[in-house]
This record gives C-alpha cells, structure tokens and sequence, in this order.
C-alpha cells in the first residue's frame, strides 16, 4: 500500500488563476428549464470559468505562478524543482514544465518535468515534490490545473456543462520544523474507460474521420476525439472508494476525523462530495465547495478550493486538513497535513 509520511517540508503559499469568461448553466442552450435545475441540484455547478480559443493551461498556471513569486518577493534562484500537473499540456512534446521554467525566469540548474495526471493530481503532485524537497533541495514550485473545456463536445450534455478551466501554483520548501504530512495514494486502471479520450493520441492516432460527432444516446453527442465520461461509474467508484481510502488515512495518520478542520475534496459534482461526507457522517460546513462558481476544474480544484473558499480561515491561522482527489484513471489520492496561516489567491487572468 502506498501510504507514507514526509516530515519537514512546508506549504508557503497558494496562489490560483481562472479565466474571466464565466458561463451560466442556466446558458446552456441544450437544456430544458427543468434540466437545468436537476443539473444545478445534483453537481452544484451554476457557473464556470471558460478558458477563450488561444488560451492555455499552462497561460493560467504561470499567471499564478509569477504573481506568486513577485508578491512574496522569492528569490527564483532558489527554485530547484518545477513540476507541471495537467492533462492538457502545450505540445506533445516538450514537457510544458520546461517551457514554465523559463517563462518564469528559474534557473537553469532547475528540475522541470510534468506529471500526466488529473483529478488525483495535485495530491500526488504534493507527494512527489514533498519527496524531492526532502532529499535536499530548497523550494519547489507544483503547478497543477487543466483546460478540460477544449476536450468536450457542445452537444453533450454529459460532459459539456461540467468542467471549467483554471490553473494553479504552490509554493513548497524545505523546513527543518514542519510536521509530517501523510500520504495514502491508490489506482486502479480497470476503469480507465470511466473517463477517456480515447482516439488522438498514440494508441488510435488523430485523423479527420474521428472528427464527425455520433449520437451516442439523446443528448450525448460527441466525436472520438471528445471526452467520454460514465458517470453512474465514476459516482459508484467514488461512493465505494473516497471515504474509505480517507478513514484509512487517518488511521495511518493516528487521527481522528474530529481533529481535522475541513477535508477539502476534488470538486467532481456536489451529489459525489455529498455522499462521501454522509458516509462519513461529518458537519455540511467541514466541507468547503468551489464547484458551484468555477465548475469541475480538475487537478486545480483543491487548490482553488482552499484559494477561494478557505482564504479567510488559512490566511490567518493554522489549519489540519485533509485533502482528497479522484477520479480519471481511475485513480484517487489523500493527505493529511498542517497548513497555514500562509498567503493565498485566486486572479482573473484579464
């Protein structure tokens, strides 16, 4: 089982970026009134943040980034580690975290590399730079969010109206005081066609044919190219495997789930988060939501999370939280950690 503990390392900042186009679900031509009020009831979303043609991912990411390092005045010389987080990078090929580190003026000496994955994403991401941190290098920049809007169909109702677009930055370093963070990460690529792109890359490469949009039942319509999501499977994944995978988090972290402030999860849809805090039978207000104003963004989502609706709380005080993302893969990720008080923001990219 992959559950360990990574002591000395400190979160020193969180910083979050999403477009400034925001778009209504109550817009969204395709749905009756009545749809549109069980979509808004069960996902929670009434908005998102829309990315524009020319905009990227990696554009959101280093907004935050760079507005991260100036307004803390961090000596970029210092950075030794950028690590991209998305699944919409810039090119095949390069890794975006390199263009990343030069766009933000790093060092040369710095590791950049990029991490393919989604909605566990910034959880392993933490894990992963946590690791390097701890082996002796100084600060590291995590970079984690997706533009999920360029993968969807307008004409499907199951996906279309879901996901918004944002970017993240998080500032980690190495610090001889800090307490231990606990990790408990898992996968499971039995259920890879709960959420695909399927054709476009190297297994079933891009062409044209792929292009043309099929009716797959009404109201799901969509190319080969598009993202095709279950969601009767990715909710029952999420009802089986979420609250249990953070019980156990908590035990290896000889916790009680009463000590932890707010567990802060991927904001998949409000009916998912819901069911997993009633299995836990926690407090409605222990789990802070973000869905219902930038729609599900991925692995930026907890981040921008803690960026928008825990900005009062962390900014002034010391908080035990838990943070837990799952999704595409399938693939689902916690920790456990002390966080704060420390900066946090989330910026309009104009």
């Amino acid at each position: 089982m992959a559950k360990f503990a990574i002591d000395k390392i400190k979160i020193e900042a969180i910083y979050s970026c999403v477009p400034s186009q925001k778009i209504k679900t109550s817009e969204y031509s395709l749905f009756s009134n009545y749809e549109c009020l069980l979509f808004e009831k069960t996902t929670g979303i009434k908005e998102r943040r829309v990315a524009s043609k020319d905009l990227t991912c990696s554009d959101l990411c280093f907004k935050a980034a760079e507005s991260l390092l100036t307004d803390l005045k961090i000596d970029r010389e210092e950075i030794d580690v950028l690590i991209f987080v998305s699944q919409s990078p810039d090119y095949f090929l390069p890794a975006t975290a390199i263009i990343l580190q030069e766009k933000l003026g790093l060092a040369k000496n710095c590791m950049a590399f990029d991490i393919n994955l989604g909605c566990s994403g910034y959880v392993y991401g933490l894990s992963v730079l946590s690791s390097l941190l701890k082996s002796g290098l100084k600060k590291g920049l995590l970079l984690a969010g997706d533009k999920s809007t360029i993968s969807t169909s307008f004409n499907d109702k199951s996906t279309y109206p879901l996901f918004g677009d944002a970017g993240s930055a998080t500032l980690l370093s190495f610090d001889k005081i800090s307490e231990p963070m606990f990790f408990d990460l898992h996968s499971d690529g039995s259920g890879k066609d709960a959420i695909i792109i399927e054709y476009g890359h190297s297994r079933f490469p891009y062409n044209t044919f792929n292009d043309e949009e099929r009716e797959y039942e009404p109201g799901i319509k969509r190319s080969r190219n598009h993202l095709a999501l279950d969601g009767m499977k990715v909710f029952n994944f999420a009802l089986k495997e979420v609250a249990k995978s953070i019980d156990e988090c908590l035990q290896f972290a000889k916790n009680e789930k009463e000590s932890v402030d707010f567990f802060v999860l991927h904001q998949a849809n409000k009916l998912i988060n819901d069911s997993v805090r009633k299995k836990m039978k926690l407090a409605e207000d222990k789990f802070p939501m973000s869905i219902d104003n930038f729609g599900n963004t991925s692995s930026a989502s907890i981040p921008l999370t803690i960026c928008t609706s825990l900005k009062n709380q962390i900014e002034n005080k010391e908080l035990t939280l838990l943070l837990s993302g799952f999704g595409v893969g399938l693939s689902w990720a916690n920790v456990l950690l002390k966080m704060g008080p420390i900066p946090v923001k989330c910026i309009d990219y104009d």
